[in-house]
């Protein structure tokens, strides 16, 4: 059975599985309020750029859901209240503000009052998700050029069903590849500090039966250097004009391991992603997460009470490592601009 990461409840709110029982628990949350869809993304029950983005836009609906007996103007506030809310619950990944910014844009083009908005907001968010569960198949066709029979795939984090609104991005061409009966292997970094490649990654691959192998992020240069990598796909958060692009902390590192092996280094991202008013990587806010993801695992400290910790959640990977960009609209190179 596919995994389907977020629905709308019987009730009209956003469901989730809740990311952070994985892999000991499959548990689902029905966040029925603004504030519950802020701390859901904050808190990471729900992750992933796309995804956040479709949290986003689900949770404006399902936060004014009780609003659509007010005027129009009364409910345009709301709105505005809600998506100001949301769009502050994470700083690095664009897709966030960019669903938000088209759901506000749609209210304010939308003639009538509360209950129209409303209906029409409603059925805007749905077409968010739909159209990145068709963008992902689009990605996942075009990566599929990349994945010979018997390739070894490295990749980073998350980047499947469980981070957007199908079946991914990084992990999109890997899906197909296994669909049409390749054999691919997919070494998985864990990712380090909070595991989303042991725990996420690796669930998803073995619930579809891909050949995988969870390793230590250190293991990777290893293996390049050992000549069983043939590519590297990695996911973003956003992707800046000049081809620089912010993903999960550690894939900096990737890119210029691979540089120095000749391994072919590929991002798959959305085109929704791409951010063309960043000029450059040194522009995109990183989010500072809390130390104690560093200095704790499953709620126990694996360093002393006084240690000191720096956790950014992302880091910027210059545009020059990068072999291609793998897209909705194909592979592509930069510079990248609203015509592109």
């Amino acid at each position: 059975m596919p995994i389907q990461a977020i629905s709308w409840s019987p009730s009209g709110a956003v469901r989730i599985i809740d990311q952070r029982a994985l892999p000991d628990a499959e548990l689902t949350r029905d966040l029925e309020s603004a504030e519950s869809v802020a701390d859901a993304i904050r808190q990471l029950q729900v992750r992933g750029a796309p995804l956040i983005g479709i949290a986003a836009a689900m949770g404006l609906v399902a936060a004014t859901r009780h609003q659509r007996s007010a005027s129009r103007a009364d409910f345009v506030a709301r709105a505005q209240d809600v998506a100001a809310l949301l769009g502050a619950s994470r700083p690095t990944a664009v897709n966030l503000r960019w669903a938000l910014a088209r759901m506000l844009r749609v209210a304010e083009e939308t003639p009538g009052e509360g209950s129209d908005l409303w209906e029409r907001l409603r059925a805007e968010a749905t077409a968010i998700w739909e159209e990145d569960r068709a963008m992902c198949r689009r990605i996942g066709e075009h990566g599929l050029t990349l994945l010979a029979d018997g390739a070894n795939v490295l990749t980073h984090c998350n980047t499947g069903a469980l981070a957007t609104g199908g079946i991914g991005t990084a992990l999109a061409p890997i899906y197909l590849a296994h669909e049409q009966g390749r054999k691919v292997h997919v070494y998985v970094d864990e990712t380090r500090p909070l595991l989303q490649g042991s725990r996420l990654t690796m669930w998803e691959l073995v619930h579809a039966g891909i050949s995988c192998t969870l390793i230590t992020d250190a293991t990777a240069a290893t293996l390049m250097r050992q000549a069983k990598i043939d590519v590297v796909l990695v996911g973003a958060d956003r992707i800046c004009a000049n081809g620089d692009f912010a993903n999960k902390i550690g894939t900096y590192g990737l890119a210029v391991l691979a540089r120095h092996h000749g391994v072919p280094f590929y991002c798959a991202a959305p085109w929704s992603t791409v951010d063309v008013a960043l000029a450059d990587g040194d522009l995109i806010p990183i989010e500072q997460r809390s130390p104690a993801e560093v200095t704790m695992i499953a709620g126990r400290p694996i360093a002393p009470d006084q240690a000191t910790a720096l956790n950014p959640a992302f880091d910027v990977t210059p545009a020059r490592y990068v072999t291609g960009f793998v897209t909705d609209r194909g592979i592509v190179q930069p510079p990248f601009s609203g015509e592109s």
